[in-house]
């Protein structure tokens, strides 16, 4: 099942690169990325509230909350550069840029949380250096 929630991850990436970029013009990025997280904020919640999972709230531990922290202010961090890079430049050369995250994350897992790692996944991210590297250039 975490496949095909991937492939709506990566359906939906796409499809914000292409609103944002449209959405971005003659506004700050800033301004951009408020918006946007706002949305996120009541989306979020609201699948929260309606699946009845606001009980875990009390289930939260110091850890949780200092990574969940750390990780939305990453998250926050990558919006405002990611429609800044929109702002100015091409979808289809920011999002593949931005996809780098993707091999980032792949040689992270490996070093921080001791993911195993195989040579499809070593192959898959060094495919996907090399292709950014192509559209950059």
């Amino acid at each position: 099942m975490w496949k095909f929630y991937a492939v709506l991850s990566a359906v939906f990436a796409a499809a914000t690169a292409i609103l944002a970029k449209i959405g971005v013009k003659g506004i700050s990025g800033n301004l951009a990325t408020a918006i946007r997280t706002c949305v996120v904020l009541f989306m979020a919640w609201g699948i929260v509230l309606l699946s009845g999972q606001l009980k875990e709230l009390k289930e939260l531990s110091k850890r949780n909350v200092l990574f969940l922290v750390l990780s939305g202010i990453a998250t926050g961090l990558s919006w405002i550069f990611y429609f800044k890079a929109l702002q100015t430049g091409d979808v289809s050369k920011v999002a593949p840029i931005d996809k780098l995250s993707v091999a980032i994350a792949i040689g992270l897992s490996f070093v921080i949380l001791k993911e195993p790692m195989d040579l499809k996944v070593i192959i898959g991210g060094l495919l996907i250096v090399s292709g950014t590297i192509v559209i950059i250039l």
